[in-house]
């Protein structure tokens, strides 16, 4: 190559590199535990400054809290944007919708004075959730008796399954004439087989009434074809915040599986749940609780059996905010977060429930763990009770810190408990919240 050519080549690249940097892109945020880190509150403080709230996995298995104005509200599976004047809440093809929830969750918020259709659009791929996949996740579920996974019984699963089984009927086919056909057909396909249960009783005449009074009323909604909206979102330059569902250790490849989720839950999931290219991804934001917590069966290395685990679940009020579901507590698992930070490239770490350990004399953190004598300081190919964790200790701060606003004003000990986390992590902490309400927010 003469030196002009190779010149000219060298141009060349740093022009791709500049329209690279250039390119815009969309900020995901998303839990790193597994599952009910405070998402719902997250999304909505920072809502202000995105103009699209999108949801990209899952469905009405997610329960995102938000509590302001002396209200507190549950969404399943309407983005947690809705709340904020302008915003355009997005539900992506990745997401899978019960019309008879989604309906519900629409007329309970109208019924409290927000006008919900107009600022709500739905991807024509998303897969809806039949009656008849409540009762196979059900029928499967029981059948399982001291296996049972955990399931939210929501028909996420079987919904999934027919949708890589190319047999799931989506938002779009709502438009078909052919769409009632369309649902006798699946629906007789579900019905053989759950005679595979046949001690299984069942009845969905009713759900299925409410079912299609759904369909109705989300076809009040925009349905749109999601992956060009999308992209035409990013290269008009509109702010965009993917929000995840469940938790990163419920991802079906890299959780703890099979007590998993059936979806992608990780930033990547981001991808393909709203048709975005990889480098299309912004800022990643992490959220974890300052402890841990686990709902259903599966692995959790450092839950706790005593007066402390009982403590944190009554403290931190850890029930289910869809399922009522008492939660699992234990000690912050380092190695766990360090896997999720690592999975998802998060570049900035969100920090909820602070609070909660606010009368702890001693705090404990898994560093490692000890599998069969051996010192592990990443996250194994299988967790199970042969884990035991290596914990390092640290002292309480012994003080209420919820009506703190500014981190410096922050106990000397909280401070250390944070500081040490992030420089694991090599993540900052950017955000700490000390309650449920909005202003219970600390931005570093």
């Amino acid at each position: 190559m003469t030196k002009k050519a190779y010149f000219w080549w060298q141009l060349r690249f740093l022009n791709v590199l500049t329209q690279n940097s250039k390119m815009k892109k969309i900020d995901v945020v998303l839990g790193l535990q597994w599952g009910d880190e405070g998402k719902g509150k997250v999304v909505d403080v920072l809502t202000p400054d995105y103009k699209v709230i999108a949801r990209f996995q899952g469905g009405p298995n997610a329960g995102h809290s938000l509590h302001f104005n002396g209200k507190s509200y549950v969404l399943k599976t309407i983005p947690s944007g809705i709340f904020r004047d302008g915003a355009i809440n997005f539900i992506g093809n990745g997401v899978v919708i019960d019309p008879a929830i989604l309906a519900g969750e629409i007329k309970a918020l109208e019924a409290d004075g927000y006008d919900i259709t107009p600022k709500l659009v739905i991807s024509k791929k998303a897969h809806l959730i039949l009656p008849t996949h409540r009762i196979l996740d059900a029928a499967s579920e029981a059948s399982k008796g001291k296996s049972k996974i955990g399931s939210t019984l929501r028909g996420i699963g079987p919904t999934y399954m027919d949708k890589t089984g190319r047999n799931g009927l989506r938002i779009g086919d709502v438009l078909s004439p052919e769409f009632e056909k369309r649902y006798n057909t699946l629906k007789e396909k579900h019905i053989n087989m759950l005679k595979q249960y046949p001690d299984f009783e069942y009845d969905i005449t009713q759900y299925e009434k409410e079912w299609f009074e759904g369909i109705e009323k989300i076809r009040q909604c925009e349905f749109i074809d999601s992956e060009q909206t999308m992209n035409d979102y990013i290269d008009g330059n509109v702010p965009v915040l993917a929000e995840g569902a469940q938790g990163s250790l419920l991802d079906i490849d890299f959780g703890t599986y099979p007590f998993v989720t059936s979806s992608n839950t990780l930033c990547a999931g981001a991808c393909t749940g709203l048709g975005v290219a990889p480098n299309r991804i912004g800022n990643v934001f992490g959220i974890f609780k300052a402890y841990c917590t686990r709902v259903g069966s599966g692995p959790f290395p450092t839950e706790l059996f005593d007066d402390e685990g009982e403590k944190m679940c009554e403290i931190g009020r850890e029930f289910g905010s869809t399922t009522g579901r008492k939660r699992r507590c234990g000690w912050l698992d380092l190695v766990a977060l360090k896997y999720s930070v690592m999975l998802n490239g998060v570049t900035s770490l969100i920090m909820m429930k602070g609070d909660v350990l606010n009368s702890f004399e001693t705090l404990k953190v898994a560093v490692a763990y000890d599998i069969n004598g051996e010192r592990v300081t990443h996250f194994p190919y299988e967790v199970n009770d042969d884990i035991k964790p290596v914990y390092r200790e640290f002292k309480g701060w012994n003080q209420d810190i919820n009506d703190i606003r500014k981190y410096e004003e922050f106990p000397t000990e909280f401070k250390e408990y944070v500081e040490f986390i992030e420089k694991e992590c090599g993540v900052p902490i950017k955000i700490i919240s000390v309650g449920p309400d909005r202003e219970e927010t600390i931005i570093r």
